[in-house]
């Protein structure tokens, strides 16, 4: 049996000797630096509602919500997608962290407070609003494993310190406006895996080992680099030349020898230089006319800041009022973005030449085309001028523009005033599901085909699987769905908009106003839901599926009128129909003409009535919707027999049709 070591025996009594309040001095200063990082970040005191301290239970930060500690000191930190706004101040004094996470938010300021944190091993701060440079002090981070700083408004170069970070394995840069050569920290670590420079307004050379390694699309979007393929050449950019100014190293032409050869120039030479310049003469006259005549036409053009602000004698004077009558701070007259790499003026949006687009229940939406030619939005006016208070319109705002998925319109900016709101989104030019379905419903319709109408639905699944997975414990709905509301881009990808939009609006409201297809528990509950997002999405599909527009069709005639004013008939009648061994009858003619599809047809009815299932628990999540849409997806559609072929099917990238 082994004795106990003296020198153990007297550490033991030192440490049970030594103040209880050494380390909680250590937590206690860790939970003061949250506290104060709650109080600049969560100014509404809602995002971040469970960080509360109690003298009862003893309670720290390290029961907070996404907080993590190790021997009673803060060591993890992971607040992703919470809206939350202000700087990075309050964590420089987190000596113990290890783990940052504060992914998509709306952060500000600079970075340079965690470089107060040395003892980081992961940095995870995209998609928020942080600029400054990137300090030089970074290699004071000498453990970093992994950081990713894409997404923000980074600018100046890359320090050449950051290569003394030997154990880094992940660096990215992707979507800033960092300039300069990229450091040859690339070549010296060798521990580095991952990096990503793109996007960005890199120049200078950069070598084939590194580009080979890393791959193309990590340096794309850098119009000032140039190495081997896919790169520009290097050649282009030649070191200006310098001429010595000994004579001798001077042309030997003399100005003797350029007066005697313009003595022997040939008369027919002499003309054609008459001739040409008169050509050039009249160029430039027409160039001028052609301005001109730019200018008067573009002045009679319609402008979207006169459109948005006919009642008004000016509308960009009077967001200058708002900014200074108490009705926030003096930024108020400038747009929000949510895009930072494409961000314009509040003036150059009201300049823009306007086209309006349509008129719905919650505004006028506007094609604006800026003077650039080259940016097109979409802009829908808010139609109340003042559907709640300031505060909760900026929250609301926030939810929809942290919310980025390729089949979800992008949110690109927001103006707010007194009396004014503005949305500015993406414009998609390729129209929507509901022009596809039902415009020029006729002779020389081109036809939606099945391949095109599965890709459709699929894309607009996913999306908003997207809304609900993300707002899952917010439990936010779409609460908008219809087939007006499935945009295509100009790729042809489905894209649900309009999604947010129900925030802005009183529940009972949002039930009346909107225009979505509404679940039967709707017209009691007087709610959105996701569950009721899902019975409209059933909709949906049963109108790609029968070609009949939801709102239009009469309902059965054994219908009662009570319940003809209450519900959307098209699953009664698909159900009536498939009920009496009708089946063929429910789906569009146009579907009928391809050939081997029947199958794929029955089982897209089967996922649509399993969404329009009465009560709300017996819908499927979205996310199992979209995963029997893919189930039966088909590569193409098969033509039959009977099928004129000289009237091809449109496709998701062509335009709508008249």
């Amino acid at each position: 049996m082994s004795t106990f070591h003296p020198f153990l025996l007297i550490l033991l009594l030192l440490l049970l000797l030594l103040p209880p309040s050494l380390s909680a001095v250590d937590i206690d200063s860790d939970t003061a630096a949250l506290s104060l990082f709650r109080s600049q970040t969560d100014t509404h005191d809602i995002l971040l509602s469970n960080w509360t301290l109690s003298s009862i239970t003893h309670s720290t930060a390290c029961s907070f919500q996404g907080i993590k500690c190790t021997n009673n000191r803060v060591t993890s930190i992971s607040l992703p997608s919470l809206n939350l706004r202000g700087p990075l101040d309050s964590l420089a004094s987190l000596d113990q962290l290890r783990f940052l996470d504060l992914r998509n938010n709306r952060l500000n300021g600079t970075i340079l407070p965690i470089i107060n944190c040395t003892n980081l091993k992961h940095v995870y701060l995209s998609g928020n609003d942080l600029s400054g440079s990137i300090p030089v002090e970074i290699s004071h981070l000498n453990r970093l494993l992994r950081i990713d700083l894409s997404d923000n408004n980074l600018i100046g170069p890359v320090p050449e310190s950051i290569s003394s970070l030997n154990r880094l394995i992940t660096l990215k840069l992707e979507n800033n406006e960092l300039f300069g050569e990229i450091p040859d920290v690339l070549g010296k670590i060798e521990q580095l895996k991952q990096v990503n420079f793109s996007n960005n307004e890199f120049s200078g050379y950069l070598p084939e080992n590194i580009v080979r390694k890393f791959g193309d699309d990590s340096f794309s979007g850098n119009k000032g680099l140039c190495g081997s393929s896919p790169l520009q050449t290097c050649s282009a950019i030649k070191p200006p030349e310098t001429v010595q100014s000994n004579p001798s190293s001077l042309p030997t032409t003399t100005n003797i020898d350029v007066a005697k050869s313009h003595k022997r120039l040939h008369p027919g030479v002499i003309a054609a230089i008459v001739i040409a310049n008169s050509v050039l003469l009249l160029v430039i006259l027409s160039f001028l006319v052609a301005f001109y005549c730019g200018k008067r036409s573009s002045s009679t053009s319609s402008k979207i800041g006169s459109e948005i602000g006919k009642s008004r004698s000016s509308y960009a004077s009077e967001t200058r009022v708002y900014a200074n009558n108490g009705d926030g701070d003096s930024e108020n007259n400038k747009l929000v973005f949510y895009d930072k790499k494409k961000k314009f003026e509040l003036e150059d949006l009201l300049r823009a030449s306007a086209e309006m687009l349509g008129k719905g229940s919650l505004g006028t939406v506007y094609r604006a085309v800026l003077d650039d030619g080259c940016t097109v939005v979409a802009v829908k006016r808010l139609k109340d001028a003042n559907p709640c208070g300031r505060k909760e319109f900026e929250q609301y705002m926030d939810v929809i523009g942290k919310l980025k998925h390729m089949n979800v319109v992008k949110f690109r900016a927001y103006y707010y005033a007194k009396e004014e709101k503005l949305l500015v989104y993406d414009y998609l030019p390729n129209g929507s599901l509901h022009l596809l379905l039902h415009g020029n419903r006729g002779p020389g319709r081109i036809p939606l085909d099945w391949t095109t109408r599965i890709s459709i639905v699929l894309g607009a699944a996913r999306g908003l699987a997207c809304i609900h997975e993300v707002y899952k414990a917010a439990r936010i709905p779409h609460g908008n769905i219809r087939s007006s509301n499935v945009l295509l881009d100009k790729n042809g990808n489905a894209c649900i908009s309009d999604f947010g939009l129900s925030l802005l609006l009183n529940p009972v409201h949002a039930t009346v106003r909107l225009g979505g297809y509404k679940a039967p528990e709707q017209f009691e509950t007087k709610r959105l839901s996701q569950k009721a997002d899902v019975y409209s999405f059933g909709i949906l599909l049963l109108e790609m599926l029968t070609g009949r527009a939801p709102s239009e069709y009469p309902s059965p005639s054994r219908v009662s009128i009570e319940e003809e004013e209450q519900s959307i008939d098209l699953p009664k009648w698909v159900r009536s129909v498939v009920r009496d061994e009708w089946t063929a009858e429910v789906f569009d003619q146009e579907l009928l003409r391809y050939k081997n599809i029947e199958e794929e047809l029955v089982s897209m009815l089967h996922v649509a009535m399993t969404c329009v299932a009465a009560q709300p628990e017996k819908r499927p999540t979205m996310a199992e919707v979209v995963k029997m849409i893919e189930d039966i997806r088909v590569e193409q559609s098969p033509l039959g027999e009977d099928y004129d072929e000289s009237r091809n099917s449109i496709s998701p990238s062509v335009g709508t049709t008249d």
